[in-house]
């Protein structure tokens, strides 16, 4: 799983960042409204953690922003404002959660995990099913007919994330942010070739079909009958 922090304090990010990389996580970060936005434009991230005073940008209106563009990344809204007006506000702009500062870090955590379960759409343990496809993910192996796939990190990381967005179209710029990070030198191709790579471990079971090439964009995980 792939989480954006966007906090101003710097000590704060450092913090909850390292936290959420001993956690498992993915992570990564901006400083300021502007890069905020521009990150989670991407559509690469499963959580956004979104501070709301920061500068360049209101947190609430990079909230607002995502939203108008159909955007619907869970997003969790830290703030130092407590009132009962101020949080109505953040929810009533499109979050999903709220967390006051100062926050405790166990409840930081639970609250990441209860907005992740909902993105797997209450799978049990993490889990992600799709046809004869699934992945645990908090044991990050991927199975296909219930037989587990022998993948790397970065197979297992492609095969969950076209099942997260199953039957919608990845370009390969998605997928390259998403698997191999935002600030990757690795070109486009490597998706080309890992998108082969884990055909060619599926493809025993019959499942490579689940995949299929959107010529000229990117890639679809999708179960045809």
């Amino acid at each position: 799983m792939r989480i954006l922090v966007v906090e101003d304090d710097r000590p704060l990010l450092d913090a909850v960042v390292t936290l959420l990389k001993e956690e498992a996580y993915q992570v990564d970060e901006a400083d300021n409204g502007l890069d905020g936005l521009y990150l989670a434009q991407q559509c690469v991230h499963d959580l956004i953690v979104l501070d709301i005073m920061l500068p360049g940008m209101n947190g609430l209106f990079v909230l607002s922003d995502l939203r108008s563009k159909g955007i619907a990344i869970p997003i969790l809204l830290l703030t130092a404002r407590d009132s009962v007006e101020d949080r109505v506000k953040g929810l009533d702009s499109g979050a999903d959660d709220y967390l006051v500062k100062p926050f405790a870090i166990p409840e930081l955590l639970a609250r990441i995990r209860v907005l992740l379960r909902r993105l797997s759409k209450g799978a049990p343990d993490g889990e992600l099913n799709y046809g004869q496809l699934s992945v645990k993910c908090h044991l990050m192996e991927g199975y296909a007919n219930g037989e587990v796939l022998k993948l790397t990190m970065k197979e297992f990381e492609l095969m969950e994330f076209l099942l997260l967005n199953r039957e919608q179209i990845l370009t390969k710029e998605q997928l390259l942010d998403r698997v191999w990070g935002i600030d990757s030198e690795a070109g486009l191709g490597v998706v080309d070739v890992y998108v082969h790579y884990l055909r060619k471990k599926l493809a025993p079971f019959g499942c490579d079909r689940y995949i299929h090439t959107v010529r000229g964009v990117g890639y679809m995980l999708k179960e045809i009958s």
